[in-house]
This record gives C-alpha cells, structure tokens and sequence, in this order.
C-alpha cells in the first residue's frame, strides 16, 4: 500500500475517531443528565401531588379530578394512586408516543428514570402513596435533534478537514513524487538533480540524492577531462596542438568515404619555409609560439566545429579541412588575413607561408587531394609574395544553378516524401541492435545522400520540416516492417519548439510504433541544445523512445553534461575507428570511453567500421556494437 493511501486511511480513521468520540460522548453526557432532570421532575411534580392531595377530602372523585387535571397539564405515562395496601385506586396511563425517533436510536439510548414516588396524609395517618412517571418520548426527541446537529457539523468540518487535507496531501505527494522520480532516474542510471522540498524528511533525501548527483556529474567531468588530456597527448602535436599526421589521415579518410554532410568542404595547406632559419633568427621559443599562433589562427576560421581539424603533417607542413564550406574565394580572404596577422609576428624577418586551397567531395581519393595540394603548394612556393595563395577549383556539378532553384526542388522533396536506406548496427554476437536509416531525397531526378543536400538544407532553415518528414516515412515502412530504427534528428529541430510538439503528437497517435524509434542527435551540441534535448527526451521517453548520440569525437567531454539526460547508446566517430587495430593509442582511447560510458549503464557502438581487423579490434576493446560498411548482417 503506497504512502499517500496510507495517510489517507488515518486522516479519515482519525475524523471518524473523533465524530463517533464526540458523540458518544455528547449523547452519554445529555443521557445522564436528562435522565437527572427528568427524576427530578418527577419526585418534584409528585411531591406537589400529593401535598394537594393531602390537604383535600379524601373523596376518589375529587382526587381522580385532581389527577386527570394533573395528568392533562403535563408529559406523562403514567400517575398512580394507591392505598397502604397496595391496591389502585386511580389509575391513569398515556401510550408511548414515538414521534420521529426511529426504534434503533430509543433502544439504544434507553433512558432509566425512576417513577416519582410520595404518600398522601389524611390527617396524622397515611392515606396512600402516589407514583407519577413523565412521557419519554419528548426526552428521545431531544437528544435525537440534537445527534442530527452534531453528525451536521461534523460533516461541515469533516468537509473542511478534508479539503485541507488535500491540500497538505498534495504538498507531501507533489515533492514526494519528484523524489520518487529521481530515485528511479538514479536506479535508471541518469543522475538528475530536483529542487530540495520544504519537508524536512524529503528534503534530508533530496539532499543525499542530489550529493549524489553531483558526485557522479563531478566524477564524469573528472574522467572525462582525464581521457581528454589522454587522447591530446597521444594525438595531438605538443608544441603547435595540431593533429599528428596520421590521425589528422585517419579524419580525412573517414570524412571522404562518410554520405554526411561534412564529408564536403575546403582542404587548406600552409607551407612555413625555411622553418631552420627561422628557428636560427627567431630562436625555438619563438618560431613555436609562430607556429602554435598560425595554427590557432588556421582553428578559428571554422564557426561550426567544437574543435577544428588542423593538422601537422611535418615540421613546416600544416592541413585545415574546414567542412561545409564552398567558397574558395572568399576563403582565400579570410586565409590571406591569418597569413599576413602570422607574418606580423616577426615583422623583422622573412616569412614565407605559401598556400593552397582544394576542395573535397564525398568519396574522393585522399591520395588524389594530397596530390592536388601538393601541386598548388609548389605552384605557390615559386611566387615571390609571401602571401600568394592558389586556389584549385574543383570540378564540382551542382545539380541547380541557383539559391531559389534549390530551395523550391528541397521543399518539392520534403513535401513527396524522402526515402530511408537500411545499414545494420550489430553487436558482437551479430545480433541486431538498430538499423541506421539516413535520408535519401529525390533531387535531378536521383536519390541523393544528406552530403548533396544538408548543406542546403542548414541554409534554407529547413532541418525541422526534413526531420519530420523522415520520422513519417519511418512510421509509414513500420506499419508494414517492425523494426528498430534509428533517425537523426538536428540540433536546429530539437530546439524548434513547432517540431517537438508535431513530433510528440505525431508519436502519441502511434504508441506501438514509437517504440520502435531511436532518435540520434549530433555530439556537436551547444548548451541551449542540450537543455533542449533533455526536454525531448524526458517528453518522448514514456512513449519507449530511446536517444543516443553519434559522431562523438573531440566532444567526449560533454557527456558530463549529459549524464541526466538518460541516453540508451553513444557512437563513436569513425575517425576514432579508423585503424584501430594498428593503434594502440586509439586503443586506449576508446576503451576508456566504454568504460566510462558502460558506467552509466550507456552503450557504446563504433561508426565507419571499414574491415573486419578494425571490427575485432573494437569489440575487444569493449565496445557494445558497430556499424559501417564493414559491418554485414549474416
């Protein structure tokens, strides 16, 4: 029996204590004491009797007279008048009169009165004695008012009491409720933190749970810093903090073969000439602080990453691949400005940085765009300007030649509906996890992947619109398929307040079939994002949705913040799978971030798994499941 029935029960055992209290006790008090008044009365009215009795003659006629006016004039059942003999003389009785008194209540009370009793002189000797008894039945009527008074008013207070009981009720069940809540977010192993209860009970395990809370939030933070610094000093240049060369390939490589839309951008190459002069003119102090100052300019051009991709392919080689991007030109600019701010450093020396821009596209060949740049690096080198950039145009077909071309063929899409293609995420046993399920949209009359149109899409704003499209279509092929499904949704929709609310109404119409949902949001979440993502979910979970995030690289560090958020997976970007077997400190990375992860009762499913080597590798180290094209379903 819960808590709240219980104290239920005894407030109403309590109002019902004290109603059936308060009236045995009135109705006992009020028994005793009209019983008193009533013996009183009759001993009284019967003493006045028989002392006019006493002085009148001792005819029967004249004293029957006396009684029947007597008995006339009051409430009685019954005067009796008798000689010293004992025998009747005058008699005179009433019948019991009931009124509206129900027999329960008369049996119950019963009153016990004793007859009134006097002796009636005839002179100096006796004559007889007089017995009188008062009616009843008016006492009965009496006490039985004043029961119906006394139940009235405690059914108004009774009313009032429980209407004020609600309310402390309601006090004690709504803070009660949220610790309830916690404590089975706890056990689910999402560590929330609620507002502590004005209770003093409640709010002493409020307080533990919170502790609690931020304990673990502490620990995440800890851990997750630690394995940070980890991955930076195994993957990271320590004098310049670029990437080393093959993790910086390692990237590359699984950018170019992935059907994401960062899988396009700018390649951009820096060139420090003569870096052994410089180190002699400049001293190491200050050509590193030259080199740490280029790469950190290099980082800043991109707005959309949570950390750049910049890497150092040798002591004076530096690569930026900036995604998303599409104008060479205007880039050009912006790398002229950090050139020429760099150059500045040592306005007393020769620097020379020449540069080269290249474009890339999803599935093109890494060796081809290393080519392409060292090309126009050496094209650049034999300009005399330290500033000559060349740009290499890529040979790129776009499907519409213009902004209003591709956004009426986007909404003309969105509105026939995309497709979904099916990839297999399977865990070390082969068994299916989820299915992957990225949208196609019918643009140039072909199925494109999202590399060809998220882009647009992020520019026209039409990330929500797509995102409920594709969580229909996923609706729609459950009806005939039931399977677990994994969908993406984009930051800009789960902070659009519209699509949360079409979304949950869309899935509450279809319970069954929710269940079968697994919404995927990107690692590259901004903190409004993530509070918007916490409301999603804790407004999807009861319909059985699970969350999960994917492309979680450089980001691992924001699982802290999310430890209350109850995600069910987390998948590991592909650049962390890249070869995994033949690093060892790629090795250590991911096993930790399973560790960590599993601590929290969260899987952990590796992305872009391109060969069974990387595959083995990735379920030794502790990962739950994997996915990619190496990946296939037996």
């Amino acid at each position: 029996m819960s808590l709240i029935k219980q104290l239920w029960i005894a407030i109403i055992a309590l109002l019902l204590l004290s109603f059936v209290g308060s009236l045995a006790i009135s109705i006992t008090t009020s028994r005793d004491y009209i019983e008193q008044e009533v013996r009183i009365k009759n001993e009284d009215n019967a003493t006045a009797l028989a002392l006019s009795m006493s002085q009148l003659d001792k005819d029967l006629v004249t004293l029957e007279l006396l009684i029947a006016a007597q008995f006339d004039t009051g409430y009685y059942r019954q005067i009796t008048l008798r000689d010293m003999e004992d025998r009747v003389l005058i008699e005179r009785t009433a019948p019991e009169y009931n009124g509206e008194v129900p027999d329960w209540f008369r049996h119950l009370i019963e009153f016990d009165v004793p007859s009134g009793i006097a002796t009636i002189q005839d002179g100096w000797r006796q004559y007889g004695t007089l017995e009188l008894e008062s009616q009843h039945s008016f006492a009965y009527a009496s006490l039985w008012r004043s029961m119906l008074e006394l139940a009235a008013w405690f059914l108004l207070a009774g009313a009032i009491s429980l209407a004020i009981a609600t309310l402390v009720v309601r006090g004690i069940k709504h803070p009660l409720s949220r610790v309830v809540a916690q404590a089975q977010d706890i056990s689910a192993r999402r560590f929330t933190t609620i507002k502590e209860p004005r209770t003093l009970e409640l709010r002493q395990v409020t307080q533990a749970m919170n502790i609690l809370s931020a304990n673990v939030h502490q620990m995440l933070s800890h851990e997750s810093h630690k394995l940070d610094e980890l991955r930076r000093h195994l993957q990271h240049d320590r004098v310049t903090g670029a990437l080393n060369r093959d993790v910086f390939m390692s990237k590359l490589s699984s950018q170019l073969s992935s059907d994401d839309a960062r899988a396009s951008g700018l390649l951009i190459m820096v060139r420090v000439q003569d870096l052994e002069n410089l180190n002699t003119q400049l001293g190491y102090a200050g050509t590193d602080q030259l080199l740490s100052t280029l790469v950190t300019q290099l980082g800043e051009l991109d707005q959309t990453s949570t950390e750049p991709v910049v890497g150092r392919l040798n002591g004076s080689d530096f690569i930026f691949m900036l995604p998303l991007a599409d104008d060479a030109e205007q880039l050009k600019q912006q790398v002229s400005k950090v050139l020429t701010s760099v150059v500045n450093i040592a306005p007393n020396v020769a620097v020379n940085l020449p540069t080269a821009i290249v474009p890339y596209e999803p599935h093109d060949e890494r060796a081809t765009l290393l080519a392409t740049l060292d090309d126009a690096l050496a094209q650049a080198e034999s300009l005399a300007s330290h500033g000559q950039i060349v740009v290499r145009e890529g040979e790129r077909i776009s499907l519409y030649s213009s902004h209003q071309q591709w956004r009426t063929a986007l909404e003309a899409a969105i509105s026939v509906g995309p497709e979904l293609a099916y990839f297999p995420v399977l865990d070390a046993h082969g068994d299916i996890l989820h299915y992957e399920c990225p949208a196609r949209l019918n643009l140039g009359g072909d199925w494109q992947t999202a590399g060809v149109f998220i882009p647009w899409i992020t520019r026209f704003d039409m990330e929500p619109a797509l995102d409920l499209a594709v969580v229909k279509k996923a609706l729609l092929n459950l009806h005939t398929d039931p399977k677990p499904v994994g969908i993406n949704l984009s930051a800009a929709s789960i902070t659009n307040t519209q699509f949360v609310n079409e979304l949950r109404a869309l899935l509450v119409s279809q319970p069954l079939l929710a269940q079968q949902l697994c919404f995927e949001v990107p690692a590259t979440l901004s903190t409004h994002a993530i509070g918007s993502l916490r409301g999603l979910c804790t407004s999807l979970r009861p319909l059985g949705c699970t969350f999960g995030i994917e492309h979680v690289g450089a980001e691992f560090t924001k699982l802290a913040d999310l430890h209350d958020v109850g995600l069910a997976y987390l998948k590991m970007d592909s650049s962390l799978i890249h070869n995994l077997h033949q690093s060892s400190e790629q090795q250590t990375i991911v096993r930790g971030m399973a560790t960590l992860c599993h601590s929290l009762g969260i899987q952990v499913i590796g992305e872009g798994v391109a060969n069974d080597e990387d595959l083995a590798s990735l379920f030794r180290v502790g990962v739950d499941g994997a996915t990619g094209p190496g990946v296939r379903q037996g």
